[in-house]
């Protein structure tokens, strides 16, 4: 049996190697694994790197890349942005939905015009000043455009943050996200910053995913707490959702003459600021709505198929009708309304479902 002595004196065999810090490791993984060839990737201009931030804010990137390219040749520069008007910004946002971020996109290039000269600024301080910019996009533009150090927390990387640091909670709620912006300022590295914050962005896109995530190429899942105590499907936590509320409308396609007659939505709520079809309670016969709003008589209404559309808080529930004229003299243009050719319904500021619904219904009465 040996002695103490004797043991303390014996070489001792080295244990496993502490992980590298994250930082690096994502860094390294990102220069190797990143996604590459992106339209706004190898730039430093502020203005196209806001552009594309704002567009991926909720729309995943294979979406956003058409539109980013139209859109930057239509409005090359911020300038070229602020000087157009808001029904051509929302024109070439149509279809890419949540259109409160076209309206403070068009707002906040008139404000780098209009107040700061127009330079665009690119520390995360001034950025955040912009109409709809937060503290994440603030952090990823300054990172990207002038390598300002700083933790990003979209909805991916809350997915890898709560799942590497084993955050539990409702994501959204206040002293969750608190806890989520402590462990992402943590794991920023001192240096790298551009290829930490898109590696960041590329773990929480393409591995680290809400189901059936790819841990083994994961440069952090070593030490990932999800992971180590098979928890990958309870993290993040769930968001608590009020009960599903549901809203019922009618929509009146009112083609004369080869045109549509549409009406400007009001800046606040659903579709705001873009044209669309008049709408009444789902249960009001439309040709009184007709008659007494816009002093049309029907010929004939034709129901249409309905359909839903989803938004965050609810959902939207169309009973559409074909409606045909009975005099020649149509409603003169004014009180926010108008007659659309046909023809330019696939280029025009129309919600989504709507433009849809008129491109499947659009023979000429």
């Amino acid at each position: 049996m040996r002695d103490r002595a004797t043991i303390a004196s014996m070489p001792r065999r080295p244990g496993p190697a502490p992980p590298r810090p994250f930082g690096d490791r994502v860094v390294a993984w990102q220069r190797k694994h990143g996604r590459r060839g992106l339209p706004w990737q190898g730039t430093r201009d502020a203005y196209r790197l806001w552009l594309s931030e704002i567009m991926l804010q909720q729309t995943q990137v294979a979406t956003v890349v058409a539109y980013f390219e139209r859109f930057v040749a239509r409005f090359p520069d911020v300038r070229s942005l602020a000087g157009a008007s808001e029904e051509d910004v929302l024109a070439l946002w149509s279809g890419l939905g949540y259109y409160a971020r076209a309206r403070n996109l068009h707002r906040a290039a008139r404000h780098v015009v209009e107040r700061l000269g127009g330079r665009f600024p690119t520390s995360s301080r001034e950025l955040a000043k912009l109409p709809g910019i937060g503290r994440s996009t603030a952090a990823a533009i300054a990172a990207f455009s002038s390598g300002e150090r700083g933790a990003i927390l979209d909805g991916n990387v809350r997915r890898v943050i709560a799942r590497h640091a084993g955050i539990e909670g409702d994501p959204s709620a206040a002293a969750t996200l608190a806890r989520m912006w402590s462990e992402a300022e943590a794991r920023v590295p001192p240096r790298a910053i551009e290829a930490y914050t898109q590696g960041m962005m590329d773990l929480g896109a393409t591995v680290c995913l809400p189901r059936n995530p790819r841990c083994d190429a994961c440069p952090v899942s070593g030490d990932c707490f999800a992971l180590l105590h098979d928890r990958i499907g309870e993290l993040p936590g769930k968001r608590r959702r009020s009960a599903g509320r549901r809203r019922r409308i009618a929509m009146l396609v009112v083609v004369s003459r080869g045109e549509v007659l549409l009406e400007k939505r009001p800046s606040a709520g659903i579709w705001g600021g873009l044209w669309s079809l008049p709408e009444a309670p789902a249960d009001e016969p439309p040709g009184e709505l007709l008659a007494r709003d816009w002093g049309l008589e029907a010929a004939a209404i034709e129901r249409l198929e309905p359909f839903e559309h989803a938004f965050t808080h609810f959902t939207l529930e169309v009973r559409p009708w074909r409606v045909t004229l009975r005099k020649s003299s149509r409603l003169a243009q004014g009180r926010g309304a108008v007659w659309m050719p046909l023809a330019e319904i696939p280029g025009a500021a129309l919600p989504a479902p709507v433009k849809k619904l008129l491109l499947r219904n659009q023979s000429p009465r």
